[in-house]
């Protein structure tokens, strides 16, 4: 399985355009029971909203879908999958809820709204990259953690935890093909003076 880039929870962003509101929701998703059961939860949080448009973007069979919900035809639904594609997110869907401010906008504006609405809440969201990686547990004596810890924030290296024991043990994730050049640079880094225990590789995620 290749990596991919998804969202993490959910989020929410709201856009106004003469008047009208869109209120664009995003959420990770990893089945279409799932996708649905959010469009749903969204549609009885909004009864008096006159459109819920949705897309959405699954891994598994690579499986898309999207709605205009009462709208002009690809005024909306379309183009909130197309942010999804621009974006290469992936297990995601997108619900822009839509309470009618009286002014009719027009097919361009509906497309330039429901893009906006779309965009603005995956913005707000938390994004990861799911790939195949290696969790590194490194234990060092206190002498050696400030060097250790510059060494992990210059390379950009995910902290998943970090306990201050009888030593200082850090758990650290990274790309199972970097897993063996990691632990070499931080067996030079430490003199040959840290402890370190490597998981089997897994799908994890990674701070994008």
């Amino acid at each position: 399985m290749d990596p991919y880039k998804t969202i993490t929870g959910t989020a929410q962003a709201e856009y106004e355009e003469k008047k009208s509101r869109f209120i664009g929701q995003v959420a990770h998703v990893e089945t279409e029971e799932e996708a649905v059961a959010f469009l749903e939860g969204v549609r009885a949080a909004n009864p008096q909203a006159r459109h819920n448009v949705y897309a959405y973007v699954l891994r598994a069979n690579n499986r898309t879908r999207y709605s205009d919900d009462g709208e002009p035809a690809r005024t909306s639904g379309l183009p909130t999958l197309e942010v999804i594609d621009h974006s290469g997110l992936k297990d995601v869907i997108c619900v822009t809820t839509r309470y009618f401010g009286g002014t009719l906008l027009g097919t361009g504006g509906l497309v330039r709204a429901y893009t906006q609405a779309a965009q603005d809440a995956f913005a707000a969201a938390d994004t990861v990259v799911y790939a195949e990686c290696v969790d590194i547990t490194v234990s060092v004596d206190y002498p050696l953690y400030d060097s250790f810890n510059h060494w992990l924030t210059s390379q950009g290296v995910q902290v998943v935890s970090t306990d201050f024991a009888g030593d200082v043990t850090v758990e650290i994730r990274v790309r199972a093909d970097q897993a063996a050049a990691t632990q070499a640079a931080i067996t030079e880094l430490t003199h040959g003076q840290a402890e370190m225990l490597a998981s089997e590789p897994a799908y994890q995620p990674l701070a994008w």
